[in-house]
């Protein structure tokens, strides 16, 4: 099959620099100054950063503003099938014409100047949002906050951080403190922040950041809060209460994800229709997504399938707090990972809820850890574990002993990338 002409000039600018990851700005401040400066020239910014949860809550406040008749430009990482998922004009994924117009051009700019990939495509998505109207701008960053390619919006609306943990600690540093003064980083002067639960020591880091630059805070806990009570979900803060449906992205931690994505429509002066529909309309692939056609359905009819490419500690706690919420199933991991994650702290969590672990190498993947290395890593936690080629494999087996299996294929959004393409 010929490729698309935009994975053609993705492929060039993959070629542009000898790391994958190298955290300064210089580079964007560059090719951002040749582009004339498209990131000045953005509807409102609302900048979200944090370990785990910022692409879910992301996915609530684009569904909230969506919601209350707003056109919404969205810039997440990485995709799962296709790039343009990176990229929403006004609502809707970007063109492959457009696509390639904005990647020609950032590429054309660029010239012979060393740029990382992340780097170049997030000066692409930006100048193809300040080229079409809309009402909000929404930035997931990609990768920690004060020096990640994103941050480069003087004054955006508000901020948001999620969740920090460790994560990424050969780039971000090896403690809570040093990985959240990366995450705070996206903190702007008299912008305010809204702020997911923290560890103390995370917290402590963020307000002293804030304190400097003036932006106000609405800490959960503190400014607001969220619960759930008889099936609903409760949000709180000084301006009153809210009693919605439950967030349709499934998980015990999306609770509190919604809350910070109420406590941003709040404070954007949204209504109650804006926010029912951030709990009702969220769409988020590969966060416990149950799957439901496609040739792995057919292969295991009877089965319960679902995705999830959560792959540090806080995501395996998050996935082992929903699993034992679930009604009774004998459950199976597929797992593939990645060789710079703390596999045994994401499965450790796991363990008590699992039958069996089927270890799968991520095909394709240079960073991938080997299934052996997965299994053994399973068995250090006390799961039974063993090796499949494929995850197609690992079904056929789990299905031919248990055919009303549930299986989660979990561990890596990579993983999940070509478990989504492969089962259309």
């Amino acid at each position: 099959m010929t490729k698309p002409g935009s994975d053609l000039i993705l492929d060039r600018m993959m070629a542009l620099h000898p790391k994958v990851i190298d955290l300064v700005l210089d580079r964007v401040w560059r090719l951002l100054a040749a582009l004339d400066d498209p990131q000045d020239r953005l509807p409102p910014v609302i900048h979200v950063a944090g370990t785990n949860g910022k692409g879910s809550t992301l996915a609530m406040i684009r569904a909230g503003l969506e919601g209350a008749g707003g056109r919404v430009h969205a810039y997440t990482s990485p995709h799962l099938a296709r790039f343009h998922e990176r990229i929403r004009l006004a609502g809707e994924l970007i063109s492959e014409p457009d696509l390639q117009a904005v990647l020609d051009e950032c590429l054309a700019a660029n010239g012979d100047h060393p740029i990382t990939y992340f780097e170049i495509t997030t000066c692409a998505a930006l100048l193809a949002f300040s080229r079409v109207p809309a009402e909000y701008t929404l930035l997931e960053v990609g990768l920690g906050g004060r020096l990640d390619a994103t941050n480069v919006v003087a004054a955006p609306a508000v901020t948001v951080i999620t969740p920090i943990s460790i994560d990424h600690t050969q780039f971000l540093g090896d403690t809570v403190e040093a990985i959240a003064g990366e995450k705070a980083g996206i903190i702007k002067r008299g912008v305010p922040c809204v702020v997911g639960p923290q560890t103390e020591a995370a917290l402590a880091v963020i307000e002293a950041r804030a304190a400097r630059l003036g932006a106000p805070l609405l800490v959960q806990g503190q400014h607001w809060h969220v619960w759930t009570e008889r099936g609903r979900l409760i949000f709180q803060d000084e301006t009153g209460l809210l009693d919605l449906p439950m967030p349709v992205l499934p998980g015990a931690h999306q609770i509190e994800n919604a809350g910070a994505a109420l406590a941003v429509l709040r404070l954007l002066q949204k209504d109650e229709t804006a926010c029912e529909a951030a709990m009702t309309g969220a769409n988020w692939p590969a966060r416990m997504q149950r799957l439901v056609r496609g040739p792995l359905i057919e292969t295991a009819p009877q089965a319960e399938l679902w995705l999830d490419g959560g792959h540090n500690p806080s995501a395996g706690e998050a996935l082992g707090r929903h699993l034992a919420d679930l009604p009774q199933r004998p459950t199976y991991l597929v797992c593939g990972m990645l060789n710079t994650k703390d596999v045994r702290g994401y499965l450790r969590p796991l363990a008590p809820h699992v039958t069996q672990l089927s270890a799968v190498t991520i095909r394709d993947e240079p960073n991938t850890l080997p299934a052996a290395e997965t299994a053994a890593a399973a068995r250090d936690v006390g799961m039974a574990a063993r090796e499949c080629e494929s995850v197609e494999a690992a079904l056929a087996e789990i299905v031919a002993r248990e055919p009303r299996a549930r299986v989660l294929i979990c561990g890596s959004l990579y993983l999940a990338g070509q478990v989504l393409r492969e089962n259309g």
